[in-house]
């Protein structure tokens, strides 16, 4: 990390100077109301949310692709570039992309933007915690799998875009009050199905503990086999951990995530005789076309596969 970073300063230093030759306006600095907000954001899901809020109004690029896990990433030089002449730069927080000491506080340093220019958009959503393999507590980033989080988070996003772009206010507003009112819908979809469960099976088990506030929020008993990708994964232990929970459990299927090693939740399987049934999405949206390519179709995704493994 420490060569990627070395090696980002210098195609920095080379961008800007090639940058600074044509820009009209410092970095983060708010151009008139007829050029779109620049606007970079950190993983898939944010860039699908400023997208539908901020509808022509914004110019959007996003930073870790489909595919890669956001904990860990190597900005490319297009992403440096971006990131240095955003007006605002839109990211998760609660830690999913390595908090204060990770990649992305490291490269908005690098390219010298400001707080004043960064969006910790679940930064209002009060966070849950887990516990790593070596016993240390951590925040759980994964809030966004609950719409609820979601509405939080599309509040924050449309607040900057009026904060950062005041002419075009109307139009963040009623942008953002049809999508919070489709999120909702989608709350009252989750809360409906999970009712049809019958609470002995309402057990969700997954191999990252990447549902914990859906968990909370719709009374869903939490299997997984570890806390966080960044931490070990598949080990005996953790294998043998939840071979138990499911054996003192009514569990009638198991999950895995689509962007992880479905190999030791099939070991798991293999040793309950209970079977995975269901692939559910937690770290990003898919891509155009595929599965849950938008953050309502990721939600409307997750609850109808929940509701066809668990209810009867």
């Amino acid at each position: 990390m420490r060569q990627t970073l070395k090696a980002m300063l210098i195609t920095t230093c080379a961008l800007l100077m090639l940058s600074a030759c044509g820009a009209g306006a410092a970095s983060g600095e708010r151009r008139d109301a007829q050029t779109p907000l620049k606007v970079v954001t950190s993983f898939s899901l944010l860039s699908d949310m400023a997208t539908v809020i901020g509808g022509s109004d914004v110019d959007v690029h996003n930073l870790v692709p489909v595919g890669v896990h956001p904990h860990d990433y190597e900005p490319r030089p297009a992403d440096i570039r971006a990131a240095a002449d955003a007006d605002l730069l839109l990211y998760n927080g609660l830690n999913l992309e390595g908090g204060e000491h990770g990649w992305f506080i490291k490269l908005t340093k690098v390219v010298g933007q400001g707080k004043s220019n960064l969006v910790e958009v679940a930064s209002e959503v009060k966070p849950l915690h887990i516990t790593d393999s070596k016993g240390r507590t951590e925040v759980n980033p994964h809030a966004f799998p609950d719409p609820n989080a979601g509405i939080v988070m599309a509040t924050t996003i449309r607040d900057a875009f009026i904060q950062k772009d005041p002419h075009n206010a109307d139009e963040y507003e009623a942008r953002a009050a049809d999508y919070i009112t489709k999120l909702k819908a989608m709350d009252e979809k989750y809360s409906a199905l999970i009712a049809e469960i019958p609470p002995s099976q309402r057990v969700l088990v997954t191999s990252e503990r990447a549902f914990q506030y859906l968990a909370k929020t719709y009374g869903l008993k939490e299997g997984f086999l570890w806390s966080v990708d960044t931490d070990e994964t598949g080990t005996p232990e953790q294998i043998k951990s939840l071979v138990t929970f499911i054996e003192e459990n009514d569990v009638p299927g198991l999950f895995v995530e689509s962007n992880v090693d479905r190999r030791p939740m099939q070991t798991v399987a293999t040793e309950t005789g209970v079977e995975i049934d269901g692939v559910l999405m937690s770290d990003e949206i898919g891509k155009p076309g595929k599965m849950g390519d938008s953050y309502l179709e990721y939600l409307d995704h997750n609850i109808t596969t929940i509701h066809r493994v668990l209810a009867p």
